[in-house]
C-alpha cells in the first residue's frame, strides 16, 4: 500500500477519533497501535512498551509539573492586586494609560506561570472590573488581556516549550532562553499598538485624575519587587547555567510559596488546591506526551515522515514558501485543538521537513509557539476566548472582535523572526554549552 493512502487512513481515523470526543491522548495511542500493526513489521507490544517506558522517567520533563504548580500557587496569591497597585502609579500618564496594565501585568506573570490561561484569568480577574469601572473602552480592555495573556506561552518558563523540547529532544534551556527576546517584542508590539490608538483618538481613553510623586510610585513598586527577584531566580540561574530547568524550578516553587505565604491571603486550603490542579493538568500534558511519542516511534517504523519529507522536497519550496504554508497550517489546526495537542500531534511529521529545509529545530520551536499563540485568540477553540468569557459573560465573537487586532500583531511576530532570526538565536548563542 502506497504512503499516501496510509497517511490518508492514518489521518482519517485520528480525524475521526478527535471528532467523536476521544482523549487526545488515547486517540494518538490508538492511530499508532493501528500502524504498527497493520502498516508495519514492527514488533508492536514491545515497541509501545519500551516507548512508554522509555519515555515516563524523562529528567527534563520533571520541570513540567514544578513550573505549573509555581503557577497554580502564584494564581492563589495576592499577585495580581500587587501588581496592579505596583504599575499604576507609573502608566497614568503614558499613552493609553492603564491599559499597559493589561499588557505589562500579562508579561510579568507569563514569567512566572508559564501558561496562558492561567494568565489571562489572573489579570483579567483583577484588572477588568478595574479598567471598566474606570471607563476604558471595553475592546481595548478584552483585546489587550486577550492578546497579551498569549505571552504566557512563549516568555519563559513556558510549558508549551518544554512539551516542544521533549517532543524533539531539544534543550529546554535553549528554548526558553530564545523565548526571552521574542516576548519583549511582543510586549513592545502589544503596548505600541495601544499608544498609537490613543494617539489617533484621544477621546477613548479617560483621563486620569491621580498624580503620584516619585517616592509614592516607588513605594507602590515595592510590591513588585518580590516577583521580579522570582523572575530573575529563576530565568537567571538557567541562563548562567547555574541550574538546570528542572533545578531552577524547584527553586520557583520555593520561593513562590515563601511569596504566597508572606502576602498573608495564602492558605494551606490553597496550596492542597493548588496542588491538585497541578496534579490535574500535569497528568493531562504527560498523558498526551506518552500519545504522541508512541506515535512518533510508529510512525518512523511506517517511514510516512520521511517519504513525506522527500516527498513535499521535490516541489522545490524556499523555506519562506514552506513557513508560509505551515503557518496556514497551524493556525487552521489550532482553530479546532489546544496549542499542547497542536504541537505533538505535528512535530513527528513536521520536524523532518523542517530539518531538510535547513531550517534550525531552535528557531522552529519559537516560531511554533507564537503561531499557536495566534491560535489561543481564534474561535471556535481559542482557549484565551473561552476563559475570558467566563470572566465578563461577553459574547465569545465580540472577545474575539477585540483580540483580531493582537492576532494581527503575531503575525507581523512571526513575520520578523523569519526576517531576522537572530531575534530567537542571538541569547541561546550567546549561553555557550
Amino acid at each position: 500500500m502506497s504512503d499516501p493512502v496510509v497517511f490518508s487512513i492514518l489521518l482519517a481515523l485520528l480525524l475521526g477519533l478527535l471528532a467523536s470526543g476521544v482523549w487526545v491522548a488515547v486517540a494518538l495511542l490508538t492511530v499508532a497501535l493501528a500502524g504498527l500493526t497493520f502498516f508495519s513489521n514492527a514488533p508492536t507490544g514491545l515497541v509501545m512498551a519500551t516507548t512508554l517506558w522509555g519515555h515516563s522517567h524523562s529528567w527534563p520533563l520533571a520541570a513540567l509539573p514544578l513550573f505549573i504548580l509555581m503557577g497554580e500557587i502564584l494564581l492563589r496569591s495576592r499577585l495580581s492586586q500587587d501588581m496592579f497597585s505596583g504599575l499604576a502609579p507609573w502608566l497614568g500618564r503614558a499613552p493609553g494609560r492603564l491599559l499597559h496594565v493589561n499588557v505589562l501585568g500579562c508579561a510579568i506573570f507569563a514569567a512566572v506561570s508559564g501558561s496562558s490561561a492561567a494568565t489571562a484569568a489572573t489579570i483579567g480577574r483583577m484588572s477588568v472590573p478595574e479598567l471598566t469601572k474606570r471607563g476604558y473602552p471595553e475592546s481595548l480592555i478584552l483585546g489587550t488581556l486577550a492578546g497579551s495573556a498569549t505571552l504566557g506561552f512563549l516568555i519563559p518558563p513556558s510549558v508549551i516549550l518544554i512539551v516542544y523540547g521533549v517532543a524533539t529532544e531539544q534543550s529546554i534551556a535553549r528554548l526558553f532562553i530564545a523565548g526571552i527576546l521574542p516576548g519583549i517584542m511582543l510586549v513592545g508590539l502589544f503596548g505600541g499598538y495601544v499608544a498609537l490608538r490613543a494617539w489617533m483618538n484621544p477621546a477613548l481613553i479617560p483621563v486620569e485624575d491621580s498624580h503620584f510623586s516619585l517616592r509614592e510610585k516607588l513605594r507602590a513598586s515595592k510590591s513588585l519587587l518580590p516577583v521580579i527577584l522570582l523572575i530573575g531566580s529563576v530565568i537567571g540561574t538557567i541562563y548562567t547555567g547555574v541550574a538546570s530547568p528542572t533545578d531552577a524550578a524547584a527553586v520557583g516553587v520555593l520561593f513562590s510559596i515563601i511569596l504566597a505565604v508572606s502576602t498573608g491571603s495564602f492558605t494551606r486550603r490553597d496550596f492542597i488546591d493548588a496542588l491538585m490542579s497541578a496534579m490535574r493538568t500535569s497528568a493531562m500534558i504527560a498523558f498526551i506526551l506518552l500519545g504522541a511519542a508512541v506515535l512518533s516511534v510508529a510512525m518512523g517504523f511506517t517511514g510516512i515522515p520521511r517519504n513525506l519529507a522527500a516527498w513535499i522536497g521535490t516541489f522545490g519550496l524556499s523555506p519562506y514558501a514552506l513557513l508560509a504554508v505551515l503557518t496556514v497550517f497551524f493556525i487552521v489546526l489550532g482553530c479546532f485543538l489546544d496549542g499542547i495537542s497542536v504541537v505533538v500531534l505535528t512535530t513527528s511529521i513536521i520536524l523532518p521537513m523542517v530539518e531538510a529545509a535547513g531550517i534550525d529545530p531552535l528557531w522552529f520551536g519559537v516560531y511554533l509557539v507564537l503561531v499557536v499563540e495566534m491560535s489561543q485568540i481564534t474561535p471556535p477553540v481559542g482557549f484565551n476566548l473561552f476563559v475570558i468569557q467566563g470572566l465578563t459573560g461577553t459574547n465569545i465573537l465580540r472577545i474575539a472582535k477585540a483580540a483580531l487586532p493582537f492576532f494581527g500583531l503575531l503575525l507581523l511576530a512571526v513575520v520578523l523572526i523569519t526576517l531576522f532570526p537572530q531575534i530567537v538565536t542571538f541569547l541561546p548563542s550567546a549561553m555557550g554549552n
